[in-house]
């Protein structure tokens, strides 16, 4: 396993739970404004977006910020997911295509941006 194989699976565990907010959101926005239920739900989206925003600061220490933030757009397949897990809305044919297509944009993305900054690092090494 490459060294930085664990730096994305801890990015995409991140966009995972990341995805997790528009459930809160979701939910909260199907209660009356400031219930109990209403509070604890848009909590959680705050927590749960606080926990990214501190955890997003040490992926991008270890990545770079483009490689990164391509990679954030796997949380599309997640809110399809989401969606179709606790919504119960439906999955077409046209949304399986489209989370495909960025799944194989991110993979490409960030191959290439990995290979470029290792020609990058051997040509200072050589300097």
């Amino acid at each position: 396993m490459r060294r930085g194989a664990p730096v994305f699976v801890a990015l995409h565990v991140l966009l995972l739970v990341y995805s997790l907010s528009g459930i809160f959101s979701k939910l909260a926005s199907s209660q009356e404004f400031l219930s109990p239920e209403f509070i604890l739900l848009y909590g959680g989206m705050l927590f749960v977006l606080f926990a990214y925003a501190i955890v997003w600061q040490q992926i991008i220490k270890r990545l770079p910020l483009s490689v990164a933030f391509a990679n954030k757009a796997v949380t599309v397949v997640w809110g399809i997911v989401w969606g179709w897990l606790f919504f119960h809305e439906e999955v077409s044919a046209g949304m399986l295509v489209g989370a495909a297509v960025v799944m194989v944009g991110v993979v490409l993305y960030s191959t290439d941006a990995a290979q470029n900054d290792a020609d990058a690092k051997q040509e200072r090494e050589g300097e």
